[in-house]
């Protein structure tokens, strides 16, 4: 196998994003047909943690957390099979130092002569609130089953009223849990609530309704 141009610079001809460089810019990368990284900008590296040496020639899903990998494949083979030209989906992505981010990642296919792709980038643009320290410690945060079924009620818009009654709890009994995981993950509110779970990975992305991942249920 020949050795990957891990110095390689992303071509011209592909769609470069013109936003203020650094930890939340979005970051862009070309992968081979068997979606290695084969070359990326400085960004890309950046929010993964690694440098251009390190993650070229990793798979793209080895960079992801697993709950939204299902999905991925699919999009990617509609890119690669020329039912699609692009596609954006929600990601949380797992840096080399342990810390996780949760983003948006768009695939762009680049069409060969034969409508299939002949190459894919792809651009990952993280959300503005930073993965802190503090939100990386949720990784190891656990839920009772009652807390992330509510969790995942919430995370639908679900109200308190509904919650208890699918539940089969009091809306006091509701708001109990609630406000116990709003301290748990320090979190001022039920939007944030739901942004903090997404962004630590203990809610499933691509996916809906979201699910909590069963490492996160004691």
């Amino acid at each position: 196998m020949a050795a990957l141009p891990h110095t390689a610079q992303v071509t011209p001809d592909h769609p470069r994003v013109h936003e203020g460089r650094g930890r939340y810019a979005t970051g862009m990368a070309t992968l081979t047909s068997d979606l290695r990284v084969l070359a990326g900008d400085d960004d890309f590296f950046r929010h993964f943690g690694g440098s251009s040496a390190e993650l070229c020639g990793r798979e793209l899903f080895e960079l992801l957390r697993p709950s939204a990998l299902s999905v991925l494949r699919e999009h990617f083979s509609r890119l690669h099979d020329g039912r699609r030209t692009r596609f954006t989906e929600r990601v949380v992505g797992c840096r080399s130092d342990g810390q996780v981010f949760s983003g948006d990642l768009t695939g762009t296919a680049i069409e060969g002569p034969s409508r299939q792709a002949s190459s894919i980038v792809v651009l990952v643009r993280p959300d503005d609130e930073p993965a802190t320290e503090e939100v990386s410690t949720l990784r190891g945060l656990l839920l009772s089953p009652i807390e992330a079924r509510i969790l995942e009620g919430v995370a639908t818009g679900a109200s308190t009223v509904q919650l208890a009654s699918k539940l089969y709890l009091s809306r006091q009994g509701v708001e109990y849990h609630v406000s116990s995981m709003l301290r748990k993950l320090k979190a001022p509110n039920r939007a944030a609530l739901v942004s903090r779970a997404y962004a630590a990975g203990i809610l499933t992305v691509g996916t809906w309704p979201a699910q909590v991942l069963p490492e996160y249920i004691k």
